[in-house]
């Protein structure tokens, strides 16, 4: 089969290639999709879209007439492609539902631990020889309450290793995992989930209900001086809102590996160009504010196991005409 693979990046080339094994014939574009280069489909049966690709209606519209069959998502998400315009195409979504849940895990403890014990700004220091230790205080995690937002593979993940550290864990998803259970995780509704963590670490996924879900009421309810870790995705918090947290002190310390308005960001060097996202340069200037540039999947496991099963949501849509994993579009 034809492959169009938009947002392609070097490492994309490198795991989709050896996955493939010769199979399909991969075209890799560089740019992300949108309705001003979707154009570079060229007609291809299926097309290969990342986190950031706007697969809206009207792309949806001119894939199809093109002729293309499948959209072949090498994410988890599927917030960024309108899967009512792709049912009503006759186009098919197949997603990665997993791959390694413990990068993004790890990922969110490394932003724990940075944040806590101050290592990017002792890093800077030592650098210029400055070795004074105002400034670095941290805390013990062994006793702390960390707050787990989303207990999916990725949550129950983070939530074994939090309670390695001898953390308190409590968690908040509308669908109570067994083994969070019996791992030792005590579920509890979200408002006292705020109320009591000391860390809150966002592993849900983006739906209408969790769009914004950190915004200024909910920080009005935590525990001043809480850390909020997202490794989820960027709307899931209101950007505003916890810079307006941070300033009052209701927000203690911040970690993202995502951001609402990444799409004009992330994945690109930009650092010849002058930031134009206000918000986000903000963002920047805050000594106890860490953020990765949508890094958290990025190990060779993970990108071993998205390029596996691309590749053969793929080829089963071509030997059989469905995929792996499908996305299916919304009930009416």
């Amino acid at each position: 089969m034809d492959v169009a693979i938009f947002s392609a990046k070097p490492h994309d080339r490198l795991f989709l290639a050896a996955a493939n094994e010769g199979r399909h014939e991969l075209a890799f574009i560089e740019a992300r999709l949108s309705e001003e280069t979707v154009r570079f489909a060229g007609g291809a049966t299926c097309i290969c879209a990342f986190v950031n690709d706007q697969v809206t209606a009207p792309v949806i519209g001119d894939l199809a007439a093109a002729g293309t069959k499948l959209i072949a998502l090498r994410s988890a998400g599927f917030n960024h492609v309108d899967l009512a315009a792709a049912a009503a195409a006759g186009l098919t979504v197949g997603r990665v539902p997993a791959y390694s849940p413990h990068a993004v895990a790890e990922h969110a403890v490394a932003l724990i631990l940075t944040l806590n014990r101050n290592t990017h700004r002792a890093f800077n220091r030592v650098r210029e020889g400055n070795f004074a230790l105002e400034g670095l205080l941290g805390f013990d995690l062994c006793g702390k309450t960390v707050g787990v937002v989303g207990t999916g593979l990725i949550g129950r993940t983070f939530a074994g290793i939090m309670l390695g550290f001898g953390c308190r864990v409590i968690a908040s998803d509308p669908f109570p995992s067994e083994e969070c259970t019996a791992m030792g995780v005590t579920y509890v509704p979200f408002d006292r989930l705020l109320a009591e963590a000391d860390i809150i670490s966002l592993q849900c996924p983006l739906t209408p209900e969790t769009h914004h879900l950190i915004d200024d009421d909910a920080i009005a309810r935590m525990k001043r001086g809480a850390m909020i870790v997202n490794t989820s995705r960027g709307a899931v918090v209101d950007a505003s809102a916890v810079i307006r947290g941070l300033k009052s002190g209701m927000i203690g310390a911040l970690g993202l590996d995502v951001y609402e308005e990444e799409a004009n960001l992330f994945f690109e060097d930009l650092s010849q160009k002058p930031i134009q996202d206000d918000v986000f340069a903000r963002l920047l200037t805050f000594p106890n504010v860490v953020i990765t540039g949508h890094q958290a999947f990025f190990t060779r496991e993970a990108l071993t196991g998205i390029a596996r099963t691309t590749i053969d949501n793929i080829t089963a849509f071509e030997d059989t005409g469905r995929v792996l994993h499908p996305v299916l579009p919304p009930v009416a």
